[in-house]
């Protein structure tokens, strides 16, 4: 019974990681030569 949960919560976590890291499109930064939306694209906000 645990072991099954084991497996099972496992398997969800490795599901999700493929999810987020090959499904999961991050917005893409909008440069314009030296800056970006938010300022200098080298700012290190974020």
């Amino acid at each position: 019974m645990i072991q099954e949960i084991l497996v099972w919560t496992t398997f969800l976590i490795a599901v999700g990681f493929l999810i987020k890291k090959f499904f999961w499109k991050s917005p893409k930064k909008a440069t314009q030569g030296e800056t970006s939306i938010c300022g200098k694209s080298d700012c290190g906000c974020h």
